[in-house]
């Protein structure tokens, strides 16, 4: 995920869109109206790499709830399960399953 702020947004004269920094002038990123940058126009950005990672389950199962699903593996009848987001919030929801026998983890997509 990249963030960028900035210290002051400058706005398009001609169709009131956002305006970026480009060659040193400011673009209309809708029109592209140029605008010279003056000095009171002074402008901070940061951008910055996020590396985001999501734990399946790493702790005991120990206290899941428990379903009839048969694990692929051993064939055990009998799994714990939760529910993880893993894509965007639209998306359903990632059901993952644990063997009780075998300890063998799977998902189910809806």
């Amino acid at each position: 995920m990249t963030s960028v702020y900035s210290h002051r947004m400058e706005f398009c004269p001609d169709c009131k869109s956002i305006m970026l920094p480009k060659d040193g002038m400011m673009v209309c990123r809708k029109c592209g109206c140029k605008v010279e940058k003056t000095a009171s126009d002074a402008m901070v950005s940061k951008t910055s790499q996020v590396e985001r990672t999501v734990p399946v389950l790493e702790q005991e199962s120990a206290g899941l709830p428990t379903a009839r699903a048969r694990c692929p593996e051993c064939g055990h009848n009998k799994a714990y399960w939760w529910l993880r987001q893993l894509r965007s919030a639209d998306e359903s929801e990632v059901r993952f399953f644990r063997c009780v026998k075998c300890n063998n983890t799977w998902r189910e997509y809806d």
